[in-house]
């Protein structure tokens, strides 16, 4: 007996020795693989690991995570361009596009989106490394990224939980990266989901600004436009329509009329009343006439699926967590998902303004989790015992003076190689495509800029490349971006 319990004291004892639940600092680990992307079979390098972030003394005061792939076997390698790949939250990890849009493997999932077990991943024949190197940057707080310390009163979180701060610091890492790396010479690009969105467009200017580092182009994912989100009015009351339109299209909910033409030959029509009629009528307030105002939500019902009586006790402000609450009440009595609104769910009521979770996300995780845990672990070999943070603990987060859409106009004014992509799935409610393309609209009010974005919608939603058919498109859409963008040795004059 006195054996068998020193073997397993010194059984604890090894475990514990071998692994910890803190990470260096500053460590790399380096492996090699083999891809097969658009048909073309190469092979390639992964390396995950740690970077640190200074305070201005030089110290260390927090650790972030990062994903880095170069293609072998390339001669030019400054003229490779670099993606680098942000998602949003904020206080979401990478892991997002990581293991799902762009990378060289992705999650088990069917082709609509939906978890498959046992979990998992497969290669990824859509990635663009083929043409691009990606590095994928875990905030801090989220993936493996921590604060130093990891919690607690020392630590300022002034400098990094806040859209300012945040912006930053990362182009402060990001310096140290491109510096490590080698990577000057490249022409370079920030990819950006949802709040990732005004994270890039932030970025672009400081990096610029501060860092002196020049992009070639801004991809905005599903981004938030917290100029609309955050606040009331006409604009921001109105824009939802269209995406109302599309989600009651895809449950069959709107009029036959609507319902027997394809979705991109209605959405036009939805748009167009929404900015010649429905923002109008919404500026009026509460003096508009009775009679328009049942005029005005006729026709909401019409492009929404939404009751007419619903509109009016609202006073023609829907929120969105109504539509996905009450879109099928009486068809089947299912909610629509926040983020996807093709995904349903199931609530202990059928009467209430918003469904009792988010039915895509809750789908998500499900496969996301373990497939992240299991490739950084399994497959590039980064053994902890640290958690990866799907979500990580940034709040409270400073939102104050966001200025992100004048940080992009700036950063495009003095920068004439500077291109902008916005990518959206028409079914996502969070950050609908027709707010992503008010937010395009409004970057530069002057329109001398106009030609320099470009606008891609996809018949999925806020993560629109789990649909297999627009995760093609949508990689497809992102290297034909950066091939144009790419100056072969015409000066940036205007």
């Amino acid at each position: 007996m006195k054996k068998i319990l020193q073997l397993s004291i010194c059984l604890i004892t090894t475990i514990g020795l071998a692994q910890s639940r803190t990470l260096p600092i500053d460590t790399v680990i380096t492996t090699q693989h083999n891809a097969t992307i658009n048909g073309a079979t190469f092979s390639y390098t992964a390396q995950t690991g740690t970077q640190p972030v200074w305070d201005e003394n030089a110290k260390p005061i927090a650790s972030l995570h990062y994903t880095y792939y170069t293609r072998n076997n390339i001669k030019d390698r400054a003229a490779r361009p670099l993606l680098i790949s942000f998602n949003g939250g904020p206080g979401s990890g990478s892991v997002w596009m990581h293991l799902a849009y762009t990378g060289p493997r992705i999650l088990k999932i069917d082709d609509e989106g939906y978890p498959v077990q046992p979990y998992g991943v497969n290669e990824n024949p859509f990635s663009v490394l083929d043409i691009a190197d990606i590095v994928y940057v875990n905030p801090a707080n989220t993936g493996y990224s921590r604060t130093i310390p990891e919690s607690g009163d020392e630590v300022d979180r002034k400098k990094f939980f806040g859209i300012n701060a945040d912006i930053t610091y990362l182009a402060e890492w990001l310096n140290t990266f491109v510096t490590r790396n080698n990577r000057w010479s490249s022409p370079k690009y920030l990819i950006g989901e949802s709040y990732g969105g005004p994270r890039v467009m932030g970025l672009s200017l400081e990096l610029q600004n501060k860092q002196w580092m020049y992009l070639n182009g801004v991809i905005l994912v599903s981004p938030a436009d917290y100029k609309i989100l955050r606040n009331e009015g006409p604009v921001a009351e109105a824009i939802n329509l269209p995406y109302f339109t599309a989600a009651a299209w895809h449950h069959k909910a709107l009029p036959a009329e609507l319902q027997g033409k394809d979705l991109l030959d209605i959405l036009p029509e939805s748009e167009d009343y929404t900015i010649n009629t429905l923002i109008p009528a919404l500026a009026k307030g509460g003096f508009i006439s009775d009679q328009e105002k049942t005029t005005i939500a006729k026709k909401m019902s019409y492009y929404s699926g939404l009751e007419t009586k619903d509109i009016i006790d609202q006073n023609l402000s829907v929120p969105t967590s109504f539509f996905w609450k009450n879109l099928l009440k009486e068809k089947g009595g299912y909610t629509v998902g926040r983020l996807d609104s093709r995904y349903l769910g199931m609530d202990k009521q059928l009467l209430g303004m918003r469904p009792d979770y988010n039915s895509e996300l809750t789908s998500w995780l499900h496969s996301f989790t373990p497939a992240i845990n299991y490739y950084l672990q399994e497959e590039l070999k980064f053994k902890t015992d640290v958690k990866y943070n799907m979500f990580g603990p940034v709040h409270p987060w400073d939102n104050s003076d966001e200025n992100t859409r004048e940080s992009l106009r700036q950063a495009m004014a003095q920068n004439p190689y500077l291109n902008v992509m916005v990518q959206s799935g028409y079914y996502d409610g969070a950050t609908t495509y027709f707010n992503a393309k008010y937010l395009m609209w409004q970057v530069d009010p002057s329109g001398r800029m106009k030609d320099r974005f470009s606008f891609k919608g996809y018949r999925s939603g806020h993560m629109m490349y789990l649909r297999r058919e627009d995760l093609k498109t949508a990689n497809d859409d992102i290297r034909d971006f950066i091939e144009k963008t790419i100056t072969n040795g015409k000066s940036a004059k205007y």
